[in-house]
Formats: C-alpha cells, structure tokens, sequence
C-alpha cells in the first residue's frame, strides 16, 4: 500500500483537538463577473449535500479527513490529515478536523457576504495547533462567482450540462507527497494556496473531494452518474454525494482497475495497480436560483 508522505517534521503543539464534520444551515447568497468580461447578475445559491467514509481503520475509526457546510455564509470546506505522520505515532485527523472547524469559526468572522477563502484558511490555520499536516479546500459562492482557495491534492470540479467544464489543479512536491498545512517548519503556509475565481450558473454541480475520491474516481465517472441523474430527475446532492462515494470506494478496492492514482504513479515512474484505499469525502453543490 502507498501512504501519502507528510513533508519532513519540526515541532509542534501537542494539543490535539477532536472535531467531526460541521455544518450550518444549507447555503446561501448571490452573483457577478469574472475573467474579465461581464456576467449578467443574477441571484443564485448552493444546496450541498457531503458524503464520508473512513477506511476501515480500527485504529482510527473516524478517519483523517473532515468538512463543513455553513448555509448563511454559502461556504463549504474539507480536509484531509496526511496520513503519513501515522509513523510517528501522530493522527493527523486531530489537525484536519480542528482545521475545518477553525475554519467554521472563522468564516462567522468575515463581512457579511464578502468571505474570503484565502482569508478563512490563513485565520483558521493560524488557530490550529494540533499535530499533524493536512491539505485543505474552501469553496464561497459569491454572486455568480465561485471563490476557491486549495492546498494540495485536494480538489473540487465544476459540471455544467453534466459535462466536467473547470477542475483545480493538483498541488504537490513530489509523486505523492501533496503541499499541506502544519505547524512544522517544513509544512506549507497558506500563502502556497491556489486562488481560483469560477463563474457559475443556475444548474451546475460542484464536486469537492479529498484525494479518496480524486485518486479513484474520473471526472468522467462522475459524468455519467449526473447523466443517469437528469434521467431519473434526482435533484438531491446528498444523494449524489453518496453515490460518488460509492463508486470511489469501490474502485478504491479493485486491484486491477487504471486508477487516476495508478495513472499518476505511471507519469512518475513508479509502480502501482489498481485503487488507493483511503479515506473519501465528497462535498456535492447544487447551484439553484435564489428564490
């Protein structure tokens, strides 16, 4: 099995904090322009939906990633702990989690429709002393802009008309060992995060996932479950999010199948088939009219 490598230690707090997933009322707000050129105003919001499953690990049976979900402030996140720090005898779940739920906290301290991603992520990282590294993804939807702010191997995707039209990029030093924030010398600083400003309209999905889901699941894949969507007309994100749960840990678990993960280790000379079992969040939103 390959373990996702933490970048090498300095010294860190010893208070590790335990928070799960948080969530606010489902989210809301309104949009604008982007790249330039003008978009028509028109006032949209996010309902979201989120799947988890841990790995099966007695050890760690809450798993290492986490996210929220805050309505009022249309603002969704998620983390994911490095599980290489399991070496040193260190969850890195422990800082995920109280990443996320500084974050939470955080995104209450913005101005009233102005949050920003980046900004969250610098405040929320600064408060957490948890041992451990982890990459991170924050997502606000600002009129008709999505605002994005990404650390590492994380990631979110944009679908319009069930056809993949924007994906982040991926984040990382080296074949498997992702930029990721922590208290070490050694780890990533906020000011590493990708800053994407994505225009949006009404019927698109955004998918956020941790790499337990970008490492086994095709942007592809996930096309065909919106098409099989649209058929039944399914409107529910959360069912959509455990739906693309499903189908990651399932390829997660297939020794044989040419994973994205198997295929980036391809591209850096190395050797690996079939899934990467892992911990999989996926964070699913609906971009619907406001009223």
């Amino acid at each position: 099995m390959i373990i996702k490598k933490r970048r090498l230690e300095g010294k860190h707090s010893s208070r590790p904090k335990k928070w799960g997933r948080l969530e606010g009322k489902l989210a809301e707000t309104t949009p604008s322009k982007s790249d330039g050129a003008e978009v028509p105003e028109e006032s949209l919001k996010m309902v979201c939906g989120a799947f988890y499953l841990p790995k099966d690990n007695p050890l760690k049976p809450i798993g290492e990633d986490a996210y929220f979900l805050c309505e009022e402030t249309q603002t969704i996140g998620l983390a994911d702990g490095v599980g290489g720090w399991a070496g040193k005898g260190v969850d890195a779940g422990d800082y995920a989690r109280e990443l996320m739920y500084n974050a939470f906290v955080a995104v209450h301290r913005q101005p009233d429709g102005a949050v920003d991603p980046k900004a969250v992520l610098t405040e929320a990282f600064l408060n957490t002393e948890a041992e451990g590294s982890s990459t991170a993804c924050i997502a606000v939807l600002k009129g008709n802009i999505l605002h994005c702010a990404n650390v590492g191997d994380s990631g979110f995707m944009v679908f319009r008309d069930n056809t993949l039209v924007h994906q982040s990029p991926i984040q990382q030093h080296y074949f498997n060992c992702p930029f990721q924030l922590g208290n070490s010398k050694s780890s990533d600083r906020p000011s590493s995060a990708t800053d994407e400003t994505v225009p949006v309209v009404s019927g698109d999905i955004i998918v956020l996932g941790t790499d337990g889901l970008l490492d086994n699941v095709y942007p592809a894949e996930i096309e065909d479950f919106l098409k099989q969507e649209t058929l039944e007309g399914t409107e529910d994100p959360w069912h959509l999010a455990y739906a693309i749960a499903v189908k990651a840990l399932y390829n997660s678990q297939d020794k044989f199948c040419y994973s994205p993960f198997a295929r980036a280790a391809e591209l850096a000379n190395k050797k690996h088939v079939g899934g990467k079992i892992d911990d999989i969040t996926v964070v699913v939103a609906r971009i619907v009219p406001q009223n």
